[in-house]
């Protein structure tokens, strides 16, 4: 599966940087729902980071990227890259303030060890932050079953986000909220979406608990 994934955004990455400008609205309704978590000041680190889309504006400047043509999109953003895989970070315990992960937890191999590394690299008190489609919602089931035809989700395995608070909190993160947005299709976002607390109604989740 993981290959798979790599391949793809090997050779697609440039149509998959461009969606960001296709759906600039769910793009930065997704945004808007992670920015709250993100703190003022800090060192933080984007595992996924892909092209530098989330990176850039919440002012991230490290990421982790197993795509070579991916995380050359980042690298020309500005973004300091590491071409690896979200289990295996070859970073220091405790040496950032916040880690995200954006649209990544499908895409992994292992996404309960792929947690345990980022909290791992978390300064105790920092924020492990998780943006995912939440499978339960209507959102999530319309790309369950559109998936088997997408040339990006084919391989992947979406999780509800009950079932990432639950890893979390196994992983012994505490202080667990988080914010939901997109409401709609995407197709019918012609603005950007509000954004709400919990989960539940959005497709889209936000995920942030305390080492």
């Amino acid at each position: 599966m993981e290959n798979y994934n790599i391949d793809i955004f090997n050779e697609f990455s440039e149509e998959y940087d461009k969606w960001f400008e296709e759906n600039e609205f769910v793009y930065q309704s997704e945004l808007k729902a992670v920015k709250p978590f993100i703190p003022l000041s800090g060192l933080g680190l984007e595992i996924g980071v892909g092209s530098g889309r989330f990176a850039v504006p919440l002012g991230i400047k490290t990421g982790i990227e197993p795509s070579k043509a991916m995380a050359d999109i980042a690298r020309k953003r500005g973004i300091k890259v590491t071409e690896t895989n979200a289990e295996n970070l070859p970073l220091d315990d405790n040496s950032f303030d916040y880690a995200v992960m954006i649209v990544t937890i499908c895409f992994v191999e292992d996404p309960v060890a792929s947690l345990k590394e980022a909290r791992r690299v978390i300064k105790p008190g920092g924020n492990l932050i998780v943006g995912l489609i939440d499978l339960d919602s209507f959102l999530g089931k319309i790309y369950q079953e559109k998936k088997k035809n997408h040339k990006f989700y084919k391989e992947v395995t979406f999780y509800s986000a009950k079932q990432v608070i639950e890893w979390m909190e196994e992983l012994n993160l505490t202080d667990i909220s988080a914010n939901q947005t997109l409401f709609k299709h995407p197709k019918d976002i012609n603005a950007i979406e509000p954004v709400k607390l919990g989960i539940g109604e959005g497709g889209f989740v936000v995920i942030s608990g305390k080492k």
